[in-house]
């Protein structure tokens, strides 16, 4: 196998061109063997095998710089940079990362999780490389899908003021994770269907270069003449109406062609768009039929393309059938998705009410401040988004929806600890940065029922909500027992004394499982299931604090500024007479692994809680 010669970057270099379509093929076999045992993102990387190779091959990666936009397209990149073996521990706990993550190889520049932040980031290496008077490449690969971002533009109108070589690759699936929608979507779909636009400008580019330097008259004379033929043959051309030089579009599956068009985009003196057309899935019949469901697969069957293993219902699940509830009986309910319609449980909503779904692209700050306006315009609409995205809009939540008292509901799907794809993935922030904002309402549930309440409560609520939902599984329902959902009202699951269990949504199972542990040692413990993060049930916490020594704040947040540290500000000010155990570690990006391992490693899990109680009540 031409695979088992690439150990190291730049082996890629002895391979003969005639051998690329072979090398290609080995690369999808095992990419499809590895991520069938551990799942991880497939469909993104088959679409990429022949566009990163011929980056390999275009460029010294020992001095080159090369920038993936989110990441998740990177494991090609990961096997021709000499880890293959990491493959046998893809996003385990203390295994290789499923992005791109500078411990892992000096190949990859940054830990990178989110869209359209690649031309940024690559813009500042090209304004570094110059300003120390080095020669290397800067290459920043960015999906039509991250287009949809407006940081992605930002960068662009940037880099069309460059005098110096920076190389833009934009590889265009027609996906981001769903298929893409919006203006860019058809501007490109132009720009495939037009490479004779390509071809004339060539041609009469060579003809130009013969004729002898005339007066500017006749130079400004002959660029109206191009700027027109450009737009009659592409109308919109908006890479080169943006000062961009624009190389394309390239068939993404050939190699030896990606190769020849970054080698002249690599003498050009200025911001150089190279366009790749490739296909999402390429090379499994399953990834292709269904690129969507293989975006992030767990593992699966090969021959069938079958998950293997069988989930029972999901938070996101609940909202997917909550919502369809409420738009049925209420017309003005309108869902919103940044890109993530399948993610966050809104395919079905999708179909169901077509005419009151929206998605924006990957434009979070839009989504916000987009919901604001329906919500001025009498609608209620409900953004669905993950919390890792969310920090994206934190300033359009404060401006244009809590400090506008606009009846708008975010929706936080993957609050807490998410797992296996790591640091720029985990939900361990949006707690703390929503509590600062005046006028937000903030709810957690404890199971799939109380989900649904609280989806029923969103709709008569009047004001800025926010509802924060694990990933994964949800119990149907933790006890039988169930209080109607009241304003800032808390529900005790058990009384108890001197122990209070004070916990948040996803963390009120664990509690539960904490407080028969402590009863082990005939400890007795309060369980609250505080449901409101904002505001807090101070009349009930004020009546604990009476009969409980210690109060133990269960949360999955980082420690700075959620629920433990307003417990804490609560007790100062009230002047409470019990003491709080925040549970939660140190404030700290939280590694890949399982969320069981995950939560042993971080101390959250039943035993490792009981025992930091026990040990409090002791000293």
């Amino acid at each position: 196998m031409i695979l088992d010669s690439i150990r190291e970057v730049n082996d890629i270099h002895q391979v003969a061109p005639a051998l690329y379509p072979q090398l290609a093929e080995e690369i999808r076999q095992f990419l499809i063997a590895k991520v069938s045992e551990k799942g991880g993102h497939l469909a993104s990387n088959l679409g990429v095998v022949e566009l990163t190779m011929a980056l390999h091959i275009a460029f010294d990666l020992t001095k080159d710089k090369l920038i993936f936009d989110v990441g998740h397209q990177c494991y090609t990149h990961k096997l021709l940079t000499g880890r293959r073996e990491g493959f046998d521990s893809l996003r385990d706990l203390g295994g290789m990362s499923g992005f791109p993550k500078q411990a892992e190889s000096p190949c990859d520049l940054f830990d990178t999780g989110h869209s359209s932040t690649s031309i940024s980031m690559g813009l500042g290496l090209v304004s570094a490389r110059d300003l120390r008077g080095e020669d290397h490449a800067v290459i920043s690969v960015i999906g039509d899908g991250s287009l949809t971002g407006g940081q992605a533009y930002e960068a662009l109108n940037n880099a069309s003021q460059l005098k110096t070589n920076f190389i833009i690759v934009l590889n265009d699936n027609n996906m981001s994770i769903s298929s893409n929608i919006g203006g860019m979507s058809r501007a490109l779909q132009d720009l495939r269907t037009a490479p004779q636009y390509n071809k004339l400008k060539k041609t009469v580019q060579n003809a130009l270069d013969r004729i002898p330097e005339v007066g500017n008259s006749l130079a400004h004379a002959i660029s109206r003449i191009k700027s027109g033929i450009k737009q009659l043959v592409i109308p919109g051309m908006l890479f080169e109406d943006m000062d961009l030089t624009y190389l394309g579009p390239i068939d993404g599956h050939n190699t030896a062609q990606i190769v020849d068009a970054l080698r002249d985009a690599r003498r050009v003196n200025r911001a150089v768009v190279v366009h790749v057309v490739t296909e999402k899935g390429r090379g499994y019949a399953p990834a292709e039929k269904d690129p969507e469901k293989f975006h992030g697969i767990g593992p699966f069957d090969v021959k069938t393309g079958a998950e293997k293993c069988a989930h029972a219902p999901s938070y996101t699940d609940y909202i997917s059938a909550g919502l369809c509830e409420l738009a049925a009986k209420d017309p003005r309910v309108i869902a919103v998705t940044a890109a993530m319609p399948t993610g966050t449980g809104l395919a079905r909503f999708r179909r169901l009410y077509p005419d009151r779904y929206r998605d924006v692209g990957i434009a979070e700050q839009h989504a916000v401040s987009y919901a604001a306006g329906l919500a001025a315009g009498g609608l209620k609409p409900y953004v669905c988004i993950y919390s890792t995205f969310l920090q994206r809009a934190y300033d359009q939540i404060v401006h244009d929806v809590c400090l506008q008292k606009a009846g708008v509901t975010l929706l936080i799907d993957r609050a807490g600890i998410v797992g296996q794809d790591g640091e720029t993935h985990q939900g361990m922030l949006d707690a703390s940065f929503l509590r600062t904002i005046p006028g937000l309402t903030i709810l957690s549930p404890r199971d799939g029922r109380e989900l649904l309440q609280m989806l029923q409560y969103s709709l008569s609520f009047d004001g800025p909500l926010a509802i924060r939902y694990p990933k994964g599984s949800a119990p149907k329902e933790l006890t039988p027992q169930f209080e109607p959902i009241r304003f800032g009202k808390a529900e005790v699951l058990h009384r108890g004394s001197g122990i209070a269990l004070l916990a948040d949504g996803s963390m009120v199972a664990a509690a539960m499982s904490v407080a028969g542990i402590l009863q082990e040692s005939e400890i007795d413990a309060t369980i609250v299931n505080l449901r409101f993060l904002k505001p807090l049930d101070e009349e009930l916490l004020c009546e604990l604090s009476a009969t409980h020594r210690l109060a133990a704040a269960l949360e999955e947040n980082n420690r700075s500024g959620a629920l433990g540290s307003a417990l804490a500000d609560l007790t100062q000010q009230r002047g409470l007479p019990w003491q709080i155990l925040n549970t939660q570690p140190e404030d700290a990006f939280i590694p890949q692994g399982t969320v069981s391992e995950v939560r042993r490693r971080l101390g959250l899990d039943p035993r490792s809680i009981a025992e930091r109680i026990k040990e409090k009540l002791s000293l």
